[in-house]
C-alpha cells in the first residue's frame, strides 16, 4: 500500500469518526460565542460596551442614519447570529447574519485601510466571514440542535440570506459616502458621552 493510499485511508477514518462534526461543534462554539457576546455588548452594554443608545449613536457617527434602525440591525445580527452559530440551529440563518453583520462593519468601518487591525483594517471582519462561511457550506455538523431536533432548512435560504446581505451592504455604502473615519467616529462618540 503506497504512502497516500495510507493517508487517504487515514483521512476517511477520521472523517467517518466524526473529526468534521467536531470541528464544526468547535467553530461552532467559538465563532458563535464570541459574536453574540459582541452582540450583547451593543445590545446591553455588557462586557464594557456601548449599549443600545451608544450603537445608535456610533452607526451615525459613521453615516448610517437614522442610527437607531442599523443600531437594531447590528444588534439582532451578532447577538441572534451569534446564538444561533453556537447552537447549531437553524443553519444557515446563523451564519447569514454573521456574514451580514461583518459585511457592513468591514464596509463601513474598515475598507478604506490596510488590511491589517492594528492599522484599523478589515483582517477580524474577514476572518469571522470565512468562518461563518464555512459553516453555512458545511453545515452545523451532527452535534447540533438543527441535527437533533431534525430541522432542515431549504437550499434556498442561504444564498436568498447572502442576496439580502449583499443588497443591505450596498445600501449602506451608497449612504454612508460622506461619513467620517472609525477612530475619528469613535472620538467623537466619546466626546459626547462627556
Amino acid at each position: 500500500m503506497g504512502r497516500l493510499q495510507k493517508e487517504g485511508n487515514m483521512a476517511k477514518r477520521r472523517q467517518e469518526s466524526g473529526g468534521g462534526d467536531l470541528a464544526a461543534l468547535v467553530l461552532r462554539g467559538a465563532l458563535g460565542s464570541l459574536m453574540a457576546g459582541h452582540g450583547s455588548q451593543k445590545g446591553f452594554g455588557w462586557f464594557k460596551g456601548p449599549g443600545p443608545e451608544g450603537t445608535r449613536g456610533f452607526m451615525e457617527m459613521l453615516g448610517l442614519k437614522p442610527g437607531r434602525p442599523w443600531a437594531n440591525l447590528a444588534i439582532a445580527s451578532e447577538l441572534g447570529g451569534g446564538s444561533l452559530t453556537a447552537l447549531g440551529l437553524l443553519n444557515p440563518l446563523g451564519p447569514v447574519g454573521i456574514i451580514g453583520s461583518m459585511g457592513m462593519a468591514w464596509k463601513t468601518a474598515h475598507a478604506d485601510k490596510p488590511i491589517w487591525v492594528t492599522e484599523g483594517g478589515a483582517e477580524l471582519p474577514l476572518t469571522n466571514i470565512a468562518a461563518a462561511l464555512s459553516l453555512m457550506i458545511s453545515g452545523p455538523g451532527k452535534y447540533s440542535l438543527d441535527r437533533a431536533l431534525g430541522i432542515r432548512l431549504p437550499r434556498w435560504v442561504g444564498p436568498l440570506g447572502l442576496a439580502a446581505v449583499l443588497l443591505t451592504v450596498l445600501y449602506a455604502s451608497n449612504i454612508n459616502e460622506e461619513a467620517p473615519d472609525e477612530d475619528e467616529a469613535r472620538e467623537e462618540l466619546a466626546g459626547e458621552e462627556d
